[in-house]
């Protein structure tokens, strides 16, 4: 019992670290599972799903161990997109489940959210051969499924999680650099681009970049009126 409590409050002490490594001024106690949305799949929305599941559209579906639709609260006010699932959510069937998917969730936590209180997903729904950037004629025949999600779930703001995911929504030849910290509009939509939490991975000890993204988070914060 005594090596289980050491546990939770080493994992609690590497928590805060980095809220503070990101800037987190304050936390206030976190949405409890039971008090936030759960709310049942309408069946529009799981036929969507199965439609993706069973995708044939393009080559990647004949390489992906499983379609990857996203997952999340189908009414909620705000929505993560990334660029495609990686190794682990090809395996898992599950958004953002690797190591950039557990940067993500502590991100979403420091926003006093939860994973089930959003909604997750990406541009594309299967994995590329080795991680690769998505082709064009790839993300062209797959954008139906994500602007459904969107008219589906009518989120206040999207957070568009590294350049391709940004690009999707947003008709620019900027860098990240240039376009991170900004609104966009799209189809009514607000739209923030911040950095992908896999870019965070690879400049692990670049505490700029990390109040970059926060700094995003937080005028994504305001827009809701959380902060």
């Amino acid at each position: 019992m005594g090596n289980k409590i050491d546990k939770i409050f080493s994992d609690l002490e590497e928590r805060m670290k980095y809220f503070s490594q990101l800037g987190v001024e304050y936390l206030s106690s976190p949405v409890s599972s039971s008090a936030s949305s759960t709310i049942p799949k309408s069946p529009s929305f799981l036929s969507l799903r199965k439609d993706i599941l069973y995708c044939q559209r393009c080559s990647l579906s004949q390489e992906r161990k499983n379609a990857v639709p996203g997952e999340g609260n189908q009414e909620a006010e705000l929505m993560f997109v990334g660029e495609a699932p990686g190794h682990d959510e090809d395996v898992q069937g599950q958004p953002f489940v690797g190591r950039a998917g557990q940067l993500l969730t502590k991100i979403i936590n420091a926003m006093d959210y939860q994973r089930q209180d959003v909604f997750i997903t990406n541009v594309i729904k299967c994995r590329p051969p080795q991680n690769r950037t998505p082709y064009k004629k790839e993300i062209e025949q797959c954008a139906p499924y994500l602007l459904k999600q969107i008219q589906m779930i009518d989120p206040r703001v999207i957070v568009a999680l590294g350049k391709v995911a940004a690009d999707f929504f947003i008709d620019s030849d900027l860098s990240m650099s240039l376009l991170r910290g900004n609104f966009y509009e799209f189809q009514k939509v607000r739209i923030m681009p911040t950095f992908h939490p896999s870019y965070l991975i690879r400049n692990e000890g670049n505490r700029e970049i990390k109040k970059m993204v926060w700094e995003d988070m937080k005028k994504v914060l305001a827009v809701l009126g959380k902060k």
